[in-house]
């Protein structure tokens, strides 16, 4: 006869086995229903705060640059307006057009600085998907617009046209700073703080080098890889990457030979100043042509046909003519202020997303003012790269306003500071 050797029922341990699976289902419906409650109180607490005031210096500053950018474009552009085609001999063409897309821009950074900064995080990886489409349908051809030999623009004609490359640098800044900041000491991995950022970075950067438009790829790769220092990559990391790219550089330029006639003509501009070298000896020559004090507002002489692209990327020169050196180191003191008082909102942010948004954008302007002076009076090589607020580019300068309402979104949130 077989003996039943399975164990006899108990019920007191069925009892308790079932009273302790209730009690941790409780226990994690508990602890789900607290961290609910915890979110709720933050975005509560959030919504307080986002009601807060801008910080009043850096919008300021904003409105100030802005205002003299303006300015500036009107004396620099009349010459060229009056006697380009397209423009009806209206000498206030550019003027009127920027000036449009200035208020629009300045009502756009005053409605975003009201948004709470952390719906952004919503938005970031549909913005990143958006960016890289553009990217790649601008250089479908037919569809992207092509001047001066590269392909940077989408839209309609003249009437509307702007560069996929600017929402890719606000997209990059937004995704980046969303995702870094949930990361914390994950990012100094691997899998988790370098692949995913430099895959990121190379599909855009890697796009926008195709239209070609160099300097676009420079910023983006820039303001990605502040972010992930920021964010507490490992240093070794940094070092690698610098010397890479010092490595990649060298090839291109020495071995390949890539746009050596641009390094060669950038080293002595004099060398062929009716050829190559001209827009950067025309440059050096207005600037040289200011002087101390300047020849006076409106009253520069290159901006009449002489210097190419003189109300767009090159207008820094005309500062330098008109207003000379004390005018256009104002200009710059401005702009250092600007940079300055952006990073001090960074520091007294929030959040760690706060403060990654403020660096990332900040980061932005540091480096596109740095590079348009740097061109223009021949520290660097000449490229296409526009001075933040005066160039000419009505979309590119409405998404810098709007970029600038990000930071004072931010600073409605910051960390009360004592006084003194």
């Amino acid at each position: 006869m077989a003996v039943d050797r399975r164990r006899p029922y108990d019920r007191q341990e069925a009892l308790a086995r079932y009273q302790e699976r209730r009690r941790q289902e409780m226990e994690a419906e508990q602890a789900r229903r607290d961290r609910i409650r915890r979110r709720k109180e933050k975005q509560e607490e959030s919504r307080e705060l986002a009601k807060g005031p801008i910080d009043l210096p850096f919008c300021l500053l904003v409105l100030l640059l802005t205002a003299i950018g303006l300015i500036m474009l009107l004396s620099a552009s009349f010459p060229s307006a009056y006697y380009e085609d397209g423009t009806n001999n209206n000498p206030l063409y550019y003027f009127i057009r920027q000036g449009v897309f200035a208020v629009a821009g300045i009502a756009a950074m005053f409605v975003i600085s009201k948004i709470n900064y952390q719906r952004f995080r919503g938005i970031a990886r549909l913005l990143l998907y958006v960016a890289i489409g553009l990217l790649i349908l601008v250089l479908v051809p037919g569809v992207g617009i092509t001047r001066n030999n590269a392909t940077r623009w989408l839209g309609v004609g003249e009437l509307f046209t702007f560069q996929p490359s600017e929402i890719a640098k606000v997209a990059v800044v937004i995704y980046f700073s969303s995702t870094i900041s949930q990361k914390k000491d994950r990012m100094r991995t691997l899998r988790y703080g370098i692949i995913p950022y430099a895959f990121i970075l190379l599909v855009t950067a890697g796009l926008v080098a195709l239209e070609p438009h160099l300097s676009g790829a420079i910023l983006i790769l820039g303001v990605g890889a502040i972010l992930m220092l920021v964010g507490g990559i490992n240093w070794a990391w940094v070092f690698a990457a610098i010397g890479a790219a010092a490595g990649a550089l060298y090839v291109i330029l020495f071995v390949i030979g890539y746009n050596t006639s641009r390094i060669t003509y950038w080293l002595d501009p004099w060398a062929d100043a009716q050829g190559s070298g001209y827009q950067l000896s025309q440059s050096l020559i207005s600037i040289g042509s200011g002087g101390l004090l300047g020849v006076g507002l409106g009253k520069g002489r290159q901006k009449f046909l002489y210097l190419p692209e003189e109300h767009n990327d090159f207008i820094f020169a005309i500062v330098c003519e008109e207003l000379g050196l004390i005018g256009a180191t104002i200009i710059m003191l401005l702009f250092a202020a600007l940079i300055l008082r952006g990073f001090w909102i960074a520091l007294h942010a929030r959040d760690r997303f706060g403060s990654l948004l403020a660096v990332g954008v900040t980061s932005l302007v540091a480096m596109q003012t740095f590079l348009n002076i740097g061109v223009v009076t021949g520290l660097l090589p000449t490229t296409g790269i526009s001075l933040p607020f005066f160039s000419y580019g009505g979309t590119a300068l409405m998404l810098q306003l709007a970029e600038m309402g990000i930071v004072l979104s931010v600073s409605r949130q910051m960390k009360p500071t004592k006084a003194g």
